[in-house]
């Protein structure tokens, strides 16, 4: 990634991937907090990363947010800092590891677990040999550990640590073939989620046995795991994994962050999980204020966002604030925005992205979003949008509709809004009279 000065930059410099640590320093806008919040000090983020320092604070967090809204890119940020302090932190990509779509909660403990060794790996940090060994007792019959044992035997020799061959790096081969398993091995997976359903204290032990041992090499810290993705879940299938295992997937002695769908906040059954994790939401950048009135503010720093990765000088006169305004504080939406509006720019041979680009990137997105609703739930819409903005009964339809990303809850008190470009199909359609 590197900045555009020119339109066939703009692609790989509006990645809708979150900010790599290594990229911070010259990408990432400082400062969007206070119009997320509508308070430059409270901060959702800097709330995590408090207790994550907290030896006795509570140790899993629900951060929750619109998809695309900034989520992974300020935990990478948050990570980055932790590691500059030493602790030890590891992200596990749930969207890469496993079938998003057939998930169940032993699979995040079978994470877990590989992420700790990884930690241990990288950190030098030596862990005990009755505990690896009770590693690969838990997942390998007597056959499988004797032929490990053999083809290690020299490196069994010099000693059980992190940083030699011997059974630790046996353990890590066995977590590669089970993460595969987990995502493409039907059959085998049945078989893993078995173990761990049946003796789930058994590895809840050793989970902790080796964040210890990793704290114990780090003067007290304890090791960090956050699972990104997980906010992509259908909602039954986030009820699924959360809601009847929230006192087991929040036990763990270490810090653990699992981003989670913002619509099902709205849910009945959220409050009872509140009283296992601490939930925290991070808003979006708010561009209009609950009166319908641009919010400069929130606009300027978008802008800000864009001016880090682009020069300005590429968007001709009111192409941006055309683009900020119908993506609605949605920085993914924006960015799949720009990088369209830069694609048709760059093949009829334009040297700045021009209102027709960006109109017909709009379009593209407006269709997409429009497929998601029926016409049977514009009457909710359209409610919202003549101003029922903050108490909305049907919670239900609000559930449904924040999923779609087609209504964006915004910051401070908390209320929501019709995505500006739905709201401009309905122009197009007389549904609202107000054409503008």
């Amino acid at each position: 990634m590197r900045y555009a000065e020119q339109v066939s930059e703009i692609i790989n410099a509006f990645s809708s991937s979150p900010l790599k640590m290594e990229l911070m320093d010259e990408f990432y806008c400082k400062g969007t907090m206070e119009y997320r919040t509508s308070d430059k000090y409270n901060s959702p983020i800097e709330d995590i990363y408090d207790s994550c320092r907290e030896l006795d604070d509570a140790a899993a967090f629900l951060l929750l947010g619109h998809r695309g809204c900034g989520k992974s890119t300020e935990l990478n940020r948050m990570s980055k800092r932790l590691i500059s302090e030493g602790y030890h932190v590891k992200t596990i990509a749930c969207g890469i590891d496993l079938d998003l779509l057939n998930i169940v909660h032993s699979d995040l403990f079978i994470l877990m677990g590989e992420a700790l060794l990884q930690i241990a790996k990288e950190s030098g940090c030596e862990i005990r040999q009755e505990i690896l060994e009770d590693i690969l007792n838990f997942w390998c019959e007597k056959t499988e550990i004797q032929s490990l044992q053999e083809s290690e035997s020299a490196a069994l020799g010099m000693g059980i640590s992190a940083g030699n061959k011997g059974i630790f790096s046996g353990i890590l081969k066995v977590f590669a073939e089970i993460k595969t398993d987990l995502k493409y091995n039907e059959e085998v997976r049945k078989e893993y989620r078995r173990k761990i359903s049946v003796r789930s204290s058994e590895w809840i032990r050793l989970l902790r046995c080796v964040s210890e041992e990793i704290a114990a090499g780090s003067d007290g810290k304890r090791p960090i795991i956050i699972f990104e993705d997980l906010d992509k879940l259908d909602p039954e299938d986030a009820w699924k994994v959360f809601y009847n295992y929230s006192a087991i997937l929040s036990g763990m002695e270490f810090p653990v962050i699992y981003t989670f769908p913002i619509a099902l906040s709205y849910d009945a059954r959220f409050s009872a999980m509140e009283s296992y994790f601490v939930t925290k939401t991070l808003p979006m950048i708010k561009i209009e204020t609950i009166e319908g009135q641009p919010f400069l503010e929130g606009i300027d720093i978008i802008k800000e966002i864009v001016k880090k990765r682009a020069a300005l000088k590429l968007f001709e006169e009111d192409v941006l604030e055309t683009l900020i305004q119908y993506t609605g504080g949605s920085l993914r939406d924006l960015f799949q925005s720009i990088n369209l509006s830069a694609k048709r720019a760059n093949r009829r041979d334009g040297s700045t992205i021009s209102m027709e680009d960006a109109a017909r990137a709009l379009e593209e997105l407006k269709t997409s979003l429009t497929k998601r609703i029926e016409e049977k739930e514009y009457s909710f819409l359209l409610n919202i949008y003549k101003g029922n903005k903050e108490r909305i009964e049907d919670k239900k339809m609000l559930l449904k509709m924040l999923q779609a990303s087609v209504v964006l809850e915004y910051n401070g008190k908390r209320w929501h809004n019709v995505h500006p470009l739905v709201v401009k199909f309905f122009k197009e359609q007389g549904l609202i009279s107000d054409v503008g």
